[in-house]
């Protein structure tokens, strides 16, 4: 492929509003532009990397016995409605309304779909296995849209749900898919790993998250090197804190004192001469767009986890009150909240249940109360694990040390179990003529997000370092002086051998400066470069580079074609 004849707009300025390097970098190197918030355009080279990464997709799923279809982009309202998730799913689900006011939404993932196409289509346990995908566009419509294709509005995913006859079954597919995914990010250059994670608006038993390691990640995985236990920071458990485990400290009468203008708890701590610890945090939630409004505690030095208090409690919504609410709770503004005489339901992290002589609000302002203890001024509701682990918290499996890392998800897969085909009544007949219910997973991969997120991980001051198997183009030769008829017959020779030999190259044949050419070709992050020079070529000679590693070396023409070949397998065994 000619470059002069390609559509490849590189951009030298850092553009405004990209706030990570895959977005910098997409934009830089001629691969996106934006049209609206969320919403990009593929260009030529980007194109070729999203088609790259498509087909590994495809050939690791159809490996593992899945088998591909399409399904529509547009679903009626009716299937949603089966499953609940028309009200639940919220403001991300783009809603559309045709000239007849038939409702429907453009899907952001296709479980009804796949679902209602399955009921009316499997009968019989010997219908069964079935695991069916899709490549497809799809539209979510985030409140906040960033970090170019990492985080827009629509993007191509690859959707797959498995059906099966019982559990069993369904953790055997369950087990294929994990292993499928983990092919798919191998081959595509990631390092990665699998974690456990929450099932959020999907729902089921159990879920994965497949995490890109990456500093800009939006995720943060925490994981126990003794055990390889790992987790998203939302799904992992934690125990309950020990304070003070080795004394017995005797319950003090609880006292209000004033605190003028202190609201936080770094305030409060600092008036008092108290550590964050030693305090309650009281938070009020409203549930389900106002069906029940409740008090949330937690030690003053941790976090809520609110898919965590969203699960204990069984809501499909929870949000912090408005500071209106908080003060007909309360009687108080925020800030001054706390459990003692409050009259609303009650749910206590479990790191309160051994403190003793706590801090906490008094329910009225500028004030707060000291020694206030569990069981005697207040009794929970309800007590369990709804915090952010934190660090200095042991690994939930073996107790060891934990650490915490970045990363970017570009996978999800769910046991699902019976939530969709129950809701939609998708039944099968059993060996014995008995009819069941079937058993689903459901799978995703984020396409454009393995691109940026190779780019995360892949790349220097200079641009990309695309890894060899998803790379554009796999060669770019650089003839430096186009006026030199030399060097133009021997790079246009260089090509077509290479082509011939099953090379994707890219030909800079533009009357450009040698620099010029240089700085696109480690923008665009091609993986071997062939500089083509007139010292060179006086001996028969041409420069391999390798963008990855920045090594350079002479080579006979005559042996480059090999050379390349080595070089190609070297790298797509790194």
């Amino acid at each position: 492929m000619k470059l002069s004849n390609y559509f490849l707009p590189t951009v030298r300025e850092i553009p405004s509003d990209a706030e990570i390097p895959s977005h910098r970098l997409m934009i830089r190197a001629g691969m996106i532009r934006k049209v609206a918030a969320g919403i990009y355009s593929l260009l030529p080279l980007g194109l070729r990397v999203i088609r790259k990464v498509e087909n590994i997709v495809r050939e690791e799923m159809n490996k593992a016995g899945a088998i591909e279809t399409l399904l529509p982009s547009i679903v009626p309202s009716e299937l949603w409605k089966e499953t609940g998730r028309w009200d639940f799913y919220g403001k991300e689900l783009l809603r559309i309304t045709d000239r007849h006011q038939n409702q429907f939404c453009y899907g952001p993932t296709h479980e009804e779909v796949m679902t209602n196409l399955v009921r009316n289509e499997v009968k019989s346990y010997k219908q069964l296995p079935l695991n069916l995908y899709q490549i497809q566009t799809k539209f979510r419509d985030e409140i906040r849209p960033r970090f170019g294709v990492m985080r827009s509005r629509e993007f191509t995913m690859k959707d797959g749900y498995s059906f099966d006859c019982d559990e069993e079954a369904a953790a055997i597919s369950y087990q294929k898919m994990h292993d499928a995914y983990s092919a798919v990010f191998r081959r595509s250059g990631l390092r990665f790993g699998a974690v456990e994670a929450d099932t959020g608006q999907i729902g089921g038993s159990a879920s994965h998250e497949f995490m890109v390691f990456a500093e800009t990640g939006e995720d943060v995985v925490v994981s126990c090197s003794k055990c390889g236990f790992a987790s998203n920071v939302e799904k992992a458990e934690v125990s309950p804190a020990v304070i003070n485990p080795n004394e017995q400290v005797p319950q003090l009468p609880i006292e209000e004192i004033e605190t003028p203008d202190k609201k936080t708890i770094g305030e409060v701590s600092g008036f008092l001469g108290k550590e964050e610890w030693e305090f309650i945090k009281t938070l009020i939630y409203t549930i389900d767009s106002g069906k029940e409004h409740i008090a949330v505690l937690v030690r003053g030095d941790f976090e809520i986890n609110e898919p965590k208090l969203k699960n204990l409690l069984g809501a499909d919504e929870i949000e912090l009150a408005s500071p209106e609410t908080v003060k007909d709770i309360t009687n108080a503004s925020t800030g001054f909240a706390g459990p003692h005489k409050l009259e609303c339901r009650i749910v206590a992290d479990n790191s309160i249940e051994n403190m003793v002589n706590a801090v906490s609000g008094a329910n009225r302002d500028d004030y707060h109360l000291i020694n206030i203890n569990i069981g005697r001024d207040f009794t929970p509701d309800i007590v369990g694990d709804v915090r952010l682990i934190s660090l200095g918290d042991p690994c939930p499996k073996c107790r060891d040390t934990i650490e915490f890392h970045r990363g970017i998800e570009v996978g999800h897969i769910f046991r699902l179990g019976t939530k969709y085909s129950e809701a939609m009544k998708a039944t099968y007949l059993d060996t014995n003529g008995k009819k069941k219910t079937i058993v689903m997973g459901t799978y995703g991969i984020g396409i454009a997000r393995i691109a940026a997120a190779a780019i995360e991980q892949c790349n220097d001051e200079n641009g990309i370092i695309w890894p060899y198997s998803i790379a554009p183009f796999q060669v770019v030769i650089i003839p430096l002086n186009i006026k030199n008829s030399e060097l133009v017959n021997s790079a246009n020779g260089i090509e077509e051998k290479l082509r011939e030999a099953g090379f994707e190259v890219l030909h800079d044949d533009r009357n450009e400066r040698a620099g010029v050419k240089f700085a696109d070709a480690d923008l665009i992050g091609i993986p071997i470069q062939v500089i083509i020079g007139p010292r060179g070529i006086s001996n028969g000679e041409v420069e391999i580079k390798v963008r990855a590693t920045g090594e350079r070396r002479n080579i006979k023409i005559e042996e480059l074609t090999d050379e390349v070949q080595k070089i190609s397998v070297k790298l797509l065994e790194s």
